[in-house]
């Protein structure tokens, strides 16, 4: 309880310092992501820090903080909470950990493809999982994207199931992967992205999985060996920001930043849907070995015991309903 008055009293006093409505005062702002500037997170500050650079007449500018300049995930959605940080673009596998709804998305092969993701979210189911945001002390302007995951290994070319088991891949901290993985037989390993390269050249783990735009912003060609198109689980993004900045602001002001998530979302989409089509041949130039037929049948298969258990956590209805959008 007591940490909680501290939050608002933090948060109340910070807002007074920030707030720029009604007239908006030239300042900065702070935005954190935890992958290169180079890669889709950073288009998606770049395109954030346009839009709302033209909206405003040049009065809010953007200061971005990328490579986890602020902390990995957890720290800067804390820091948005307390007001530390101003913006972010983050990944469903650290909001859950707050917003446990948005979990649901994570589930593995509960998305045919890309277009059936994004109706998802741009439609009831999605916009409903933004307005939960606030109740944690976030506001979620827009949903973002990273593509579908892939797995990376330096042991063997994964075709099916079977040629996981025993594998050390690294995971975000997401129970709903975790679960999954272990049913297949791999040994998940939750790690905070900053850790994974150096576990890698290591050895401690054997692989990890990530969309292709994260395998070739990160370079992760010159560390592991295979790469497997297993698509396993659609990957989004959220851009959010701090409730301390964003409550100060009028009604224009807030619809304003609202237009800069959209268009960062957007930069985003246009990336993925590039780098899909060419960043799997980039990769080969590179010299990784690419499984592109995978046994997708026998992965989904093997998950679909697990799903009793997204039901309970998510509801049946909800899965489904998230499953049979057309």
């Amino acid at each position: 309880m007591r940490v909680q008055w501290i939050k608002k009293v933090l948060a109340a006093s910070l807002l007074s310092a920030v707030a720029i409505s009604p007239a908006m005062a030239e300042q900065t702002l702070k935005m954190a992501y935890a992958l290169s500037k180079t890669s889709h997170y950073g288009v998606a500050a770049d395109a954030f820090e346009k839009a709302i650079g033209q909206s405003t007449n040049g009065q809010i500018k953007i200061q971005q903080f990328p490579n986890s300049a602020l902390g990995g995930e957890r720290e800067v959605i804390e820091g948005l909470q307390l007001g530390t940080i101003d913006l972010a673009v983050v990944s469903t596998g650290a909001t859950l950990n707050f917003v446990p709804e948005t979990g649901v998305i994570d589930i593995p092969f509960l998305f045919r493809d890309l277009d059936h993701a994004r109706k998802v979210l741009d439609g009831p189911i999605g916009q409903k999982l933004l307005a939960d945001f606030p109740e944690k002390g976030l506001i979620a302007l827009a949903w973002g994207e990273q593509g579908f995951r892939h797995l990376t290994n330096n042991v063997r070319a994964v075709k099916t199931p079977a040629d996981l088991k025993g594998l050390k891949i690294r995971t975000t901290e997401n129970p709903i992967h975790i679960t999954a993985f272990r049913k297949i037989g791999m040994l998940p390993t939750p790690m905070a992205w900053p850790e994974v390269a150096t576990a890698l050249q290591q050895g401690t783990i054997d692989g990890q999985e990530n969309p292709i735009s994260v395998i070739v912003s990160a370079k992760l060609s010159q560390m592991q060996k295979y790469l497997s198109l297993t698509a396993h689980v659609y990957g989004p993004a959220l851009i959010l920001m701090s409730p301390s900045v964003y409550e100060g602001l009028s009604d224009e002001d807030k619809t304003k930043f609202k237009e800069a998530g959209v268009a960062s979302a957007k930069a985003m989409r246009a990336y993925v849907d590039d780098v899909e089509k060419s960043g799997v041949e980039t990769l080969k130039k590179e010299g990784m070995q690419v499984e592109e037929n995978v046994d997708h049948d026998a992965f989904v298969k093997a998950v679909e015991p697990v799903y009793p258990e997204f039901y309970k956590k998510f509801g049946k209805e909800l899965v489904e309903s998230i499953r049979n959008t057309k």
